[in-house]
């Protein structure tokens, strides 16, 4: 059971920048449960290379963009069954042919200058319709993160989960608990992991302040720096681009050094970096572009472009949460993402590598992270039940205790406000009591360590102890 103190809140909830774990330098837990290959390009499907009696036996059978539903890379459609009459090639002519009516340029490009795109299949849609209702808006959460001080917790635990999640994805070896210690206490790092983490915290709380503001090359390369500092081999690589002078950075699989992604030229990346601030704050994109499709093509365009020497995807990931804040998308603070990451890494992995193989159709990149947003939007709403949940059966069970009726009212009303103060005189004047019965009732919750004493400047305050909830189960046990 979780503590009063560990209970998330809307300053808690937010572990959506740190759950999305784009690092392209490697694909780090690739490898680890299966092997991550190149998906096999799909052939080309030109009308250069059909036939009109082959053209009209595909309009015939039907065929869509997707299939049972699903946008289908030729890597999973050859091993399916085609439509009747139709070869494996001529299916994918026609869902070609099909996604071509519905897909639009993004300003995003390769090296060669060819141009990127998407499309919005009917999953895409769906799909967005539901972080539209879920993640926006005023809606009720749950009744855990109605008050400032329940949101500050949540906050804060989601903050610290990803910074933990995200780092542990790149490498970062440092266990939960000492992370967690060093974060809540304030202590400095003393290892490389626990810098990783702790800048991963750094930098979302700095997502958090620049919510309301334009994206500027300024604030992204000290987003960078951010993330990257005390991290790198060169130090003075922390918050610039690389140069035509740098090695390039290519994206590899660790285990195996296969190499996944080339990066564009650095000759390209100022030029490039300027196009990703204007997709970042609007500016560009061929018509209406969907809030959160806008967030993700920018987290996928900084990946691509990978312009820093190493902390590409963090800075990717940190780019995303400031697109969704910054567009009204609040419970995205809340949301654990990389958690949802480290279960499939190469699921993830192969999002990015199905948009390059098979003509830069980022839609596969899309629709997967559409998916885990979603995702964590329902493990979020379960995790809240079940701490409401808990709230209600620890208040059932005060209502058996042997405390007093005052006793019982400030512990009920401490579950729910747990960073609440309590002092004598607030607490007789709510219960219309002598000072002295107030002070016997803290006394008493004191030592059966209910409440924790502290100083509040010159009087004394009580605070529920982080521990209520799992102190009143065990108390009703024995």
């Amino acid at each position: 059971m979780m503590t009063a103190s560990e209970l998330p809140t809307k300053s808690q909830l937010l572990p959506v920048w740190e759950q999305f774990v784009y690092n392209l330098p490697v694909f780090p837990n690739v490898g680890r449960n299966e092997e991550l290959k190149t998906p096999l390009e799909p052939p080309a499907w030109s009308f250069e290379n059909i036939t009109s009696e082959q053209f009209g036996r595909i309009i015939d059978a039907g065929v869509r963009p997707t299939v049972d539903g699903k946008y289908r890379h030729w890597e999973t459609l050859r091993q399916l069954t085609p439509p009747p009459g139709l070869s494996h090639e001529e299916w994918w002519f026609g869902i070609k042919w099909a996604r071509s009516a519905i897909s639009r340029e993004l300003p995003l490009s390769d090296a060669r200058g060819r141009r990127f795109t998407y499309t919005m299949p009917d999953e895409a849609y769906e799909l967005l319709h539901e972080i539209d209702q879920r993640a926006s808006g005023n809606i009720a959460v749950a009744e855990l993160v109605t008050t400032p001080g329940a949101q500050r917790r949540y906050l804060v635990s989601s903050l610290i989960e990803e910074a933990i999640t995200s780092s542990q994805l790149e490498g970062a070896s440092t266990t939960r608990k000492v992370a967690k210690e060093m974060i809540r206490t304030g202590r400095a790092p003393r290892s490389h992991s626990e810098r990783m983490i702790h800048n991963n915290y750094r930098a979302m709380n700095s997502v958090r302040d620049w919510a309301s503001r334009s994206m500027t090359s300024e604030r992204l390369l000290e987003l960078h720096r951010i993330v990257t500092d005390e991290t790198l081999a060169d130090p003075s690589a922390a918050g610039r681009l690389q140069v035509p002078s740098d090695e390039r950075v290519v994206v590899t699989d660790r285990a195996t050094g296969d190499v996944f992604h080339i990066p564009p030229p650095a000759e390209q990346l100022p030029q490039r970096l300027a196009m990703i601030l204007d997709w970042a704050n609007g500016s560009s994109g061929n018509g209406f572009v969907h809030p959160v499709v806008r967030a993700v093509i920018l987290h996928f365009w900084l990946a691509y472009d990978h312009p820093f020497e190493d902390g590409n995807g963090r800075t990717a990931r940190a780019l995303f949460y400031w697109s969704m804040l910054r567009q009204g998308y609040w419970l995205t603070e809340f949301l654990s993402i990389s958690r949802i990451l480290s279960r499939a890494p190469s699921k993830y992995a192969r999002a990015f590598l199905y948009t390059e193989t098979d003509g830069l159709d980022a839609t596969y990149f899309v629709l997967y992270q559409l998916a885990v947003v979603r995702r964590a939007i329902d493990e979020l709403h379960a995790y809240l039940r079940r701490k409401m949940k808990e709230v209600r059966s620890t208040e059932a069970l005060l209502q058996t205790s042997d405390l007093n009726h005052r006793q019982i009212a400030l512990l009920t009303y401490a579950l729910r406000h747990p960073d609440s103060d309590v002092t004598y005189k607030s607490h007789a004047t709510s219960h219309r009591v002598a000072l002295e019965s107030a002070r016997l009732d803290l006394l008493e919750l004191e030592r059966r360590g209910l409440v924790k004493r502290r100083r509040a400047g010159r009087q004394l305050a009580f605070r529920p102890s982080p521990d209520l909830p799992s102190l009143l189960a065990a108390a009703e046990s024995t």
